[in-house]
């Protein structure tokens, strides 16, 4: 059963373009009032224009813009109902962020765990349903809580971003246990291989299936990719899913050992707010 999202304040990062602009407009055509946060002013002004609302953005790879897109969704934002963390991207080098970060597991994992910390209150007083979008990829993932940046490691752009969406994975599972304390609830899922630009710089079987016709032929479309996150939105009782993650629609499929490991869920967890300089308060 789906809820009635009437009223309802809907964040959705990544929101200027693929999955995230489309899962906008079809939560504003049933009711609710979304936010789109972007990384483009122009890509996500556009969007924000069609929807008739304002649009916020911040460039993940910058967490001082983290901190100061959390200070606005505050401001703008009494109540957030549900939160997506859509935002994602596939670097085809490795990159270290002024942060000191490798920039996929910054874009992809450390932003939106900074954001989710600094929202913390406003989303436990409005006992907000998270959503993050994973992926099938991090089946191949490994989490190495002493080299996340790849400093030891030899860098690649498929493990580094199965690396992050394995940790998305893990902090959906942590987020999901803390519910009886936080009233936050949560889910994550993979939307399927969707004709986007998130893979246009990568390289080997990744880069042939998003820059050749045939490959994008086997692509589903942004309207198909969305439907796990719209699905997940507007869901009645989030508590019967929460913690769940979708393959696609299938609620509760299955996962990689390390996702399923409880106690690397909150190790993680520990590990990333010393990262990031937060106090283990939630």
């Amino acid at each position: 059963m789906n809820r009635n999202m009437t009223g309802r304040t809907v964040v959705i990062t990544g929101a200027s373009s693929g999955i995230g602009a489309e899962a906008a407009r079809q939560l504003v055509r049933q009711g609710a009032t979304v936010v789109p946060v972007g990384a483009s002013k122009e890509t996500t002004a556009a969007i924000a224009e069609e929807l008739g609302v304002e649009p916020l953005t911040a460039d993940y790879t910058r967490l001082a813009e983290v901190h100061s897109l959390a200070e606005r969704l505050l401001e703008r934002c009494p109540t957030i109902d549900v939160l997506a963390h859509n935002a994602g991207a596939m670097v085809p080098e490795r990159r270290i962020t002024e942060d000191g970060h490798e920039t996929s597991l910054q874009i992809n994992y450390l932003a939106p765990f900074l954001l989710q910390s600094l929202l913390h209150e406003r989303l436990s007083a409005s006992r907000t349903h998270t959503i993050v979008t994973s992926s099938v990829a991090h089946w191949n993932g490994r989490i190495r809580l002493d080299d996340l940046s790849f400093d030891k490691r030899s860098y690649s752009t498929s493990t580094a971003y199965a690396d992050s969406k394995l940790a998305d994975l893990l902090f959906t599972r942590e987020l999901g246990r803390r519910t009886p304390q936080t009233g936050i609830t949560a889910a994550a899922f993979h939307p399927g291989v969707v004709n986007s630009s998130l893979g246009r710089g990568a390289a080997g079987i990744t880069h042939l299936m998003y820059n050749t016709r045939l490959g994008r032929m086997l692509m589903i479309d942004n309207e198909e990719g969305a439907a796990p996150l719209v699905h997940l939105a507007t869901i009645a009782d989030p508590h019967s899913i929460n913690g769940q993650y979708f393959n696609k629609m299938k609620a509760d499929s299955r996962t990689s050992k390390q996702a399923r490991n409880p106690e690397l869920a909150q190790r993680l967890w520990a590990h990333t707010e010393t990262m990031l300089s937060l106090s283990s308060n939630q």
